[in-house]
């Protein structure tokens, strides 16, 4: 099944600042996640301006019809973040229910777990 990488696109890190910096570090962390998942079946990706986890930039959410969901923060927009969370996802799309053993996280995802949102209902006649 596949599973959705959705990064926020207008995060800004503490250290943000226009002096020092072009765009937001949410453009930065997308353009990597993106390149990392580039050719991947089982993976999507896509932009949204604000996940509403500003005290965590940079924040993507991990998700998939019917499996529990995840919002991940506090990235730093580096190749080493991006392939971290495509691993991850990987993992996501892999699990029957979204939960992936925490022995199969990858480090560079450990400790950046913000919330975790358990599936939609199905059928409202359910």
């Amino acid at each position: 099944m596949t599973s959705w990488i959705t990064i926020c696109d207008t995060c800004k890190r503490e250290d943000w600042s226009a002096e020092t910096h072009e765009r937001p570090q949410g453009e930065d962390l997308a353009t990597l996640v993106e390149r990392a998942a580039e050719g991947r079946a089982d993976l999507r990706t896509r932009r949204v301006s604000c996940l509403m986890g500003c005290s965590h930039g940079c924040n993507v959410a991990i998700q998939a019809t019917g499996k529990l969901a995840y919002t991940l923060g506090n990235f730093t927009p580096d190749p080493e973040a991006a392939n971290a969370i495509v691993d991850y996802a990987a993992l996501h799309a892999e699990s029957a229910t979204g939960q992936v053993p925490y022995k199969q996280w990858p480090q560079g995802v450990k400790g950046h777990f913000v919330t975790r949102h358990p599936p939609l209902p199905g059928d409202p006649e359910d």
